[in-house]
């Protein structure tokens, strides 16, 4: 089968992915330059760095901080984007030079990962790619944040591209650096979510055993931190595995689907799920997504170009099946991977619908419709991003406010904080955090007791919400929208 450009470009007749190369790049790299530079761009303008941190991104950031203690680490996460943020966190606590550094950093890796499908697709059909990718509102809000998700994306992206061009020529070293690369990012940020993106590239590399060799060692790489962890801290892989799975509510069957259509009016964690789906108009791409990629795939197997577009769309599949039917909650991010690589036949399947020899009325019709359908589905994606910025940085504040509250208090470092939302209050306050029971469950009562006659401790909960038995006697303070239970110490140091 040949593996060539899936564009009306001329035909690659020897199957080599790089045989087309030379002649688009000088107009195939403007291209993906721009998209990569506009992505960048508009996290900067609608996303804003001084955005602060999330709860998850503050567990994240607190690894590494210079100025924070770290927080609780539970099994569930990896320490990939722990280090990727590492050279900016561990000396400075400025968000605005946190996500800038992550909107660049993402923009360059978006167009380093695009770059590698220039044999694959015709610069149009790629860059278009590319922007229906980045142009998602879910990649806009966590191309910045210190989240892995969009980590793994690109490292989709960059394996399965390098996986087809190594395939097709055995002397492109680069393309075998980058599928060792490509799983080994993947697997750094979440070694689960890379197992099940390269399933369909572990079945294709049976009968290539240096492909499936330097496939299975960038597995290896990335996860090796993860699993000398759970050697360390969890008693082997397989506990942590079950602990994982506890803290996630038990893998096994869970039709998600509907709770990640719901999460698609910009919820960024929907657990539990419940009230009614977003407006049609909201996710009406998410429905146009597999027909679009069939699309694009019938064009290319009538091409006879399928694998450099079946084998994306089936690593977007196995990527997206735990998250549609393995667990009982949705987050949007848990499903760029399967954008990621979904976008490459959907950006074909409306080429092709742009471009199929009709007549001229017909021809002018088509790309009449597919323009208008771009232009809704980004004025959707930017109203839904606006929502989800401004509902976020509400959250944030209340943290802030919270933080500053309790130092006023004299909750000022070093200090330790338990309690509801302690975690994200926490990294804002300067303090550590404590939880006894939960998935952040780390310490014990016996152990908080006796911080709190030394240590400048708080414990926080809701109004109307009593607060653990062993300091219902504190003294009881507003900070912010919560009440803190202030420990012996912190009345002594005022």
């Amino acid at each position: 089968m040949t593996e060539g450009s899936t564009s009306p470009e001329p035909d690659n007749p020897r199957g080599d992915a790089d045989a087309g190369d030379t002649g688009r790049r000088g107009r195939g790299e403007p291209r993906l330059a721009a998209v990569a530079a506009a992505f960048t761009l508009a996290q900067l303008v609608l996303v804003r760095p001084d955005l602060g941190l999330g709860w998850d991104e503050s567990v994240y950031v607190s690894q590494v901080s210079g100025h924070v203690p770290a927080a609780y680490f539970s099994a569930p996460r990896s320490r990939g984007i722990s280090l990727l943020v590492a050279p900016i966190a561990s000396w400075s606590d400025s968000t605005v030079l946190l996500r800038t550094y992550l909107a660049v950093l993402s923009g360059l890796a978006l167009y380093l990962a695009l770059r590698v499908w220039r044999g694959h697709l015709g610069p149009g059909a790629l860059a278009l790619a590319g922007a229906l990718f980045a142009s998602l509102w879910v990649t806009l809000f966590y191309g910045s944040q210190a989240m892995p998700n969009y980590w793994v994306a690109i490292g989709a992206l960059a394996c399965v591209g390098c996986f087809l061009r190594a395939r097709a020529k055995a002397r492109d070293r680069a393309a075998w650096w980058g599928v060792f690369a490509g799983a080994a990012l993947m697997a750094w940020m979440r070694p689960m979510d890379a197992v099940y993106v390269v399933l369909p590239l572990l079945a294709l590399a049976l009968r290539r055993p240096r492909l499936l060799a330097v496939l299975a060692a960038g597995l290896v790489a990335g996860a090796g931190e993860w699993v000398i962890e759970a050697y360390t801290s969890y008693g082997g892989p397989a506990r942590r595995l079950s602990a994982a799975s506890a803290i996630q509510g038990g893998l096994g069957w869970h039709l998600a689907v509907v709770d990640q259509l719901r999460s698609l009016g910009g919820r960024t964690l929907c657990r539990p799920c419940t009230g009614g789906a977003p407006s049609p108009a909201v996710t009406l791409w998410w429905f146009a997504l597999p027909l679009l990629a069939a699309l694009g795939t019938v064009a290319a197997v009538r091409a006879r170009r399928a694998l450099p577009v079946l084998l994306p769309g089936a690593c977007a599949v196995t990527a997206a099946i735990p998250y549609l039917f393995l667990i009982g909650y949705a987050a949007p991010r848990f499903l760029l991977p399967a954008y990621a690589l979904l976008a490459l036949p959907v950006a074909l399947g409306l080429v092709h619908l742009a471009t199929a020899p009709v007549r001229r009325a017909g021809r002018a019709l088509a790309v009449g419709l597919v323009a208008v359908g771009l232009a809704g589905h980004l004025a959707v994606q930017y109203v839904v991003l606006e929502h989800t910025v401004h509902s976020s940085a509400v959250s944030r504040a209340d943290w802030a406010r919270t933080a500053a509250a309790l130092r006023t208090r004299g909750v000022r470092p070093p200090c330790l904080l338990s309690g509801y939302d302690a975690v994200p209050v926490a990294y804002s306050a300067g303090c550590g955090s404590a939880q006894t029971a939960g998935h952040d469950a780390s310490t014990t009562v016996v152990e908080l007791k006796r911080a709190a006659h030394g240590t400048a401790f708080a414990v926080l909960a809701r109004p109307g919400s009593r607060p653990p038995a062993y300091a219902r006697t504190w003294t009881a303070e507003r900070v912010g929208a919560l009440r803190a239970y202030l420990a012996p110490a912190v009345r002594q140091g005022r």
